[in-house]
């Protein structure tokens, strides 16, 4: 297929465009691409991964890393491997495992936004799943027990823990 703008090189790049509903397709090459000031993938003006995890890690400029203190969150360092967050921020990918540690106050706002919590909570498995099943009742309820007591409703945090009494005995039964 030739390139529907030059109509002399072979269209190596294939755009749909939706606009107000109306789908459009291009089957352009990438010089009149460049011409056009399209994104093209691969290039270095082109979209990538990198970019798109970019734009999440920055979303709060307002978070401040524990560790650091007052200082600006951009210049927080790992002290195993030097990378500092500005640099994971560019690459996307962690200098070490030690990173995790030194960066954790910026990541937890970053997986709740992506994934909607901090914590896995994936699919359990259909063999082990009943007290994997249990356990997470279990600390719901002593999630809502400290609400209920900050709250003083006092009768209803005793049945609370009731009921995780008796799920922890039939847990410590099987």
């Amino acid at each position: 297929m030739l390139c529907q703008e030059c109509g002399k090189r072979p269209a190596t790049l294939h755009f749909t465009k939706i606009i107000n509903g109306e789908k459009t397709e291009f089957h352009i090459c990438e010089a009149c691409a460049r011409e056009k000031g399209e994104l093209i993938p691969g290039t270095s003006n082109g979209f990538s991964i990198h970019s798109l995890l970019s734009g999440l890690l920055d979303f709060d400029p307002t978070i401040k890393s524990a560790s650091a203190g007052t200082q600006n969150p951009q210049s927080i360092r790992c002290e195993e491997c030097g990378m500092t967050y500005a640099q994971f921020s560019k690459i996307g990918r962690f200098g070490c495992s030690s990173c995790y540690k030194y960066f954790n106050d910026r990541l937890d706002p970053l997986f709740k936004r992506v994934h909607g919590s901090a914590a896995h909570t994936g699919k359990v498995p259909v063999r082990s799943g009943g007290k994997m099943k249990v356990r997470r009742r279990i600390d719901d309820l002593k999630k809502e027990l400290q609400f209920k007591i900050r709250a003083e409703e006092f009768e209803a945090a005793a049945s609370i823990r009731d009921q995780i009494r008796e799920l922890e005995k039939e847990i410590a039964q099987e």
